[in-house]
């Protein structure tokens, strides 16, 4: 949902880190098997390195083929096409790991297997290839998350600027050379702030990373002969957010339908009826003094309670799992990064073994990753204040300094809860930039571009991290990782301002009612400004009410915590309940059909559900993406459809009819 985490969710952008939960769920219960880390050879359970012990493990750079990175670069233009259509109309971004696993082992399968058996294959297709395949696509198409298409970059625009609550504040438009230029001083550097840390996060904590740990027993399963045969699906050109819903867990889409009625079925009629008392008739339906006004910072309080009590919750987790991993170790020892050997640990199985052998192979030296951190932040402490005059080279050097941290906490959360909470660091950015600056040195730009900055950092620490988890349960060395991770991230900085330019120039994207709204540009906009000038821009009773649904948004999470989890699975999440009060509730149907496909799919084979449920989801939604790009073409070219169609309502239609007949 809103982009706290892009994949994840959600992942808001980042709320649907709970689908990978789901995935992970699914996978498992597709053979009545645990996570694959737990896949030990005891208890009568089979060992899963034992089924590829007579496969020869390809070196590194042989896991960096041609033909990985071709097809990388072919999947990330989809799916960066598919994360920016979400991007500029829900912002709900459901977990892409699996369904790029998917896609990149048939595509390359159906290549070798055409190639054996024409007798030109040389090279067979391992599961350390798909991996690198899985990795260079999410950090692709994780730009167009990170990159603020749809939030803080987009923001910046003066057509966002003109719907905010202080229309005449500063903006910055969007350009290619710009946007590629900051991209690639900023995106690289969450990737070397996490590196040494690795071992540690990996290896001597263990932790789960959904995602990745669910990603990577598909890619084991389907370099199997009975797992190969789960990964044959079907493209259909249907609505994304169809198969969005059928990843979305049950409560996520039924949290935005809930949100959707209470919104626009309830509040805002209620709160048009006081047109007049409350704000003035003669505000235009975008003016955020009136109705518009309720809609954005109502849904800002929702947004930023929920964010906030799910920032101080993995904040504690995170702590708590560092307190009870050091309790009983040696600290003398120092920290167990990728130079320094690790604490005594107990027996393990082959499985654990193996892999941790593989993974501690191919070292990438501390001493590395930290003098690329300190030039990677000299070259953008430098470049950015031309990028962004308002953005003080002493604003970037104090958040250099902060982000190592904060994106250590993500990714540590991430491996406990795979709840990524990217844009809640961003909006953390937002405020305490913004207010340093002020509203007379240019604080609103200030603050989106330094939200920019952390956003870019935090996002592709936790993904890598996530990278290195998949990694290493299917013996894909951290060097072929991070070089993937690298390439992919270069891919992304150039594949996802060239398609955001696509969808800019051929759709009026950011306009209220347009197909591509945009929404979370004006929610971030109006962040900043909040930081810059306080609550004076409200307009009557609207901040009373932001209190009410800000409250209410921590209330719920505490109850969701507090009771027992069979009554906590039908508590709507706020978060998600939040993006229809601005938005509009119009997908939340999509949404539901989704789930409700799914349900009763279940109900007739649950088998066969588990295990084609979510290539069919990554058909609906890779195939609606693939006709995004035609489209745009289409429409830049002035290209008219010959039909149009449109359904109304009774009294609608009746009206048209006696019009027509007049």
């Amino acid at each position: 949902m809103e982009q706290n985490g892009r994949r994840r969710n959600g992942r808001e952008d980042d709320k649907v880190e709970n689908v990978s939960d789901v995935e992970l769920q699914r996978t498992n219960g597709r053979n009545n098997r645990g996570n694959p880390e737990d896949e030990e050879e005891k208890d009568g359970e089979l060992s899963v390195e034992k089924a590829f012990e007579r496969e020869e493990l390809p070196s590194w750079r042989n896991q960096l083929t041609i033909r990985a990175f071709v097809v990388s670069f072919v999947l990330s233009v989809l799916f960066c096409f598919i994360v920016m259509k979400l991007n500029l109309t829900t912002g709900i971004i459901p977990s892409l790991n699996v369904s790029a696993g998917l896609l990149g082992f048939f595509f390359v399968k159906s290549w070798t297997k055409f190639l054996e058996n024409s007798g030109y294959l040389k090279q067979p297709f391992t599961r350390q290839e798909n991996t690198v395949i899985q990795t260079c696509v999410v950090a692709s198409s994780g730009i167009a998350f990170s990159g603020g298409f749809g939030s803080y970059l987009f923001a910046l625009s003066e057509r966002i600027a003109k719907q905010s609550a202080k229309e005449n504040s500063e903006f910055k438009n969007p350009a290619l050379s710009w946007i590629i230029g900051f991209l690639f001083v900023v995106s690289f550097l969450g990737l070397f702030s996490v590196v040494p840390l690795r071992k540690i996060m990996i290896i001597d904590f263990k932790l789960t990373y959904p995602s990745g740990t669910a990603t990577a027993y598909l890619i084991n399963s389907f370099h199997t002969r009975e797992g190969a045969k789960l990964a044959k699906f079907f493209f259909d050109f249907s609505a994304t957010y169809v198969g969005v819903g059928m990843i979305c867990p049950y409560i996520i889409n039924m949290s935005v339908l809930i949100g959707g009625i209470l919104s626009w079925g309830i509040m805002w009629p209620l709160i048009a009826n006081r047109k007049g008392d409350w704000y003035s008739k003669d505000l235009t339906p975008s003016s955020l003094h009136g109705l518009q006004g309720y809609k954005v910072f109502i849904s800002i309080a929702m947004i930023l309670g929920d964010g906030l009590y799910n920032f101080f919750k993995v904040l504690r987790r995170t702590l708590v799992g560092l307190y009870i991993q050091y309790k009983g170790t040696d600290l003398s020892r120092g920290l167990p990064v990728a130079d320094r050997p690790s604490p005594d640990t107990p027996k393990v199985s082959y499985d654990e073994q193996r892999r941790t052998e593989v993974f501690l192979k191919d070292q990438i030296p501390t001493w590395f990753a930290i003098g690329g951190y300190v030039i990677i932040a000299a070259t953008s402490t430098a470049t950015l204040p031309h990028i962004f005059h308002q953005l003080k080279w002493y604003y970037i050097i104090v958040i250099y300094i902060f982000a190592p941290v904060l994106a250590f906490c993500n990714a540590y959360g991430c491996g406990l809860t795979d709840w990524s909470l990217v844009s809640t660091y961003g909006k953390l950015a937002i405020f305490t930039i913004g207010a340093w600056a002020g509203a007379s040195h240019g604080g609103v730009i200030a603050g989106l571009a330094a939200c920019g900055v952390m956003m870019n950092i935090v996002s592709t620490a936790s993904d890598l991290m996530q990278d290195f988890k998949t990694g290493y349960l299917t013996l894909a060395s951290p060097r072929s990782m991070f070089v993937s991770q690298v390439i992919g991230t270069a891919m992304g900085c150039l594949i996802s301002p060239c398609v955001f330019w696509l969808f800019y120039k051929s759709f009026n994207i950011g306009l209220p009612g347009s197909q591509y709204a945009a929404p979370f540009a004006v929610v971030y906009r109006n962040m900043a400004i909040l930081a810059v000038d306080g609550f004076s821009t409200l307009p009557k009773h609207c901040l009373l009410l932001c209190y009410v649904f800000f409250g209410a948004a921590i209330l719920i999470n505490v109850i969701r915590d507090a009771v027992p989890m069979k009554w906590a699975r039908f508590i709507p999440l706020p978060m998600a309940m939040a993006i229809p009060f601005y938005l509009g509730p119009y997908f939340a149907i999509d949404m539901c059909v989704g789930s409700l496909i799914l349900f009763v799919w279940e109900k007739i084979n649950k088998a066969k559900a588990d295990a084609m449920g979510l290539a069919v989801a990554s058909g609906l939604i890779c195939g609606d993406g693939i006709w995004t790009l035609p489209s745009s073409i289409l429409a830049l070219a002035g290209v008219k459809a010959p039909i149009c169609m449109k359904f109304l309502s009774r009294a609608t239609n009746t009206r048209v009819d006696t019009f027509l007949g007049s």
